[in-house]
């Protein structure tokens, strides 16, 4: 058997047959499943503060997550207890069908990326992609050579002998990801890679961070607090707040059906309301809100008395002129206009509620000549609105 492979080998080249190998080995290593990531009852506590309560999430393999909240809310605790970088007070973390709960961060088989990219000054890009490999003890030839190759997988192979002084943000992060991915990593970590980022090179690394997640198959979890960004990205978004996840589902999902009042107004776009369920008629549920107004809305399991929340998204808020009757649900004043040019966000007052907001195609609002202070007839689709539930987590 040796000899026929020394045959092929020198038949066609040792280099075309090494490479021809490593393409194969490479391509074996992709199809083969990736493990998730699982927390079970994990919880992290700094002395009387519970910085993160409790949680289960289950993660699959081979998917992009967005741990998506606000400032405080524990996502980036999550994270770097997933790193290893904090140890959990309770509960288990899973890689698969292992417990890495104890195990040290460089051998869980997740790598992570931080926020501030953290490169190593005084080294060039290449010695800072390979530097993990270093200290493995690797010779330099072969992790130089897998360095340059995560360089041309981030499209920095050109830049491998500059100093991290000479790059842009960009080019920081995308030698940072490959420092990231030479250690193979099962599982990829990234706290807020985004944010250092100007507006339009953000929405440009989105897309590159999506096809190499792509390519590559392995688990991604990304730590933003940017809803765009998790709607984007994510295949999971997991929405936080005070140490607990509030919503778990993929991002239509997340934004069609909040299922919280917190999650429908962090997301954004929608606008909650609270009232008592006064009728109720086969399908459909007669909800009396704020100020008296009454909505149907659908009944699901409601029952006459009962306390729920309920929310309608902005963009499926309808403007018409003040006295209109027609599918009329609310009367308002337009409080605020803010042009974003192909829509115009309307901040409405209505009797009996907190400010309102409706997203009015451009056309359609300027041909109404409508400005502030207009009074205005609000309305939507019976089908637009939410049942949240009972939903008390902010009342």
């Amino acid at each position: 058997m040796r000899n026929g492979i020394c045959g092929i080998a020198v038949a066609r080249g040792s280099d075309q047959f090494l490479q021809e190998v490593k393409e194969a080995t490479d391509k074996a290593a992709r199809a083969t499943p990736k493990p998730g990531i699982e927390l079970l009852n994990v919880t992290k506590r700094y002395g009387d503060v519970v910085a993160v309560d409790a949680i289960n999430l289950k993660v699959p393999p081979g998917s992009y997550c967005c741990l998506l909240g606000p400032s405080g809310c524990g996502k980036s605790t999550t994270l770097r207890m997933v790193a290893g970088h904090e140890t959990a007070s309770e509960g288990d973390i899973l890689l698969g069908h292992k417990n890495i709960t104890a195990a040290p961060p460089a051998r869980r088989g997740t790598a992570m990326m931080f926020q501030n990219y953290a490169l190593f000054p005084h080294l060039n890009c290449l010695e800072n992609v390979a530097f993990s490999l270093r200290m493995k003890g690797i010779g330099k030839p072969e992790r130089s050579a897998r360095a340059l190759e995560l360089l041309e997988l981030v499209h920095m192979g050109a830049y491998g002998e500059r100093m991290p002084a000479q790059l842009s943000g960009g080019q920081q992060q995308r030698v940072a990801l490959a420092r990231a991915l030479i250690t193979k990593p099962e599982v990829l970590l990234l706290d807020e890679p985004l944010s250092a980022l100007d507006p339009f090179l953000r929405t440009h690394m989105r897309t590159e961070l999506h096809q190499l997640q792509k390519e590559l198959g392995i688990t991604f979890i990304h730590v933003t607090h940017s809803q765009t960004e998790a709607m984007a990205l994510a295949h999971l978004v997991v929405v936080m707040e005070g140490g607990t996840i509030k919503q778990a589902a993929d991002p239509r999902t997340v934004f069609n059906q909040p299922a919280s009042s917190f999650v429908a107004r962090f997301i954004g776009g929608h606008n909650v309301m609270r009232g008592a369920v006064t009728a109720t008629d086969a399908g459909v549920a007669t909800v009396e809100g704020p100020g008296g107004y009454s909505f149907p809305v659908p009944r699901g399991g409601l029952q006459t008395g009962e306390q729920i929340a309920f929310a309608v998204r902005s963009d499926e808020v309808a403007l018409a002129p003040a006295g209109a009757t027609a599918n009329g649900a609310l009367n308002a004043t337009i409080a605020s206009i803010e042009y974003t040019g192909a829509s115009v966000q309307v901040a409405l007052d209505v009797p009996g509620m907190d400010v309102f907001s409706a997203i009015i195609g451009e056309s359609t609002f300027f041909g109404h000549n409508w400005t502030e202070g207009d009074s205005v007839a609000v309305h939507w689709k019976e089908e637009a609105l939410h049942v949240i539930g009972p939903d008390a987590d902010d009342a």
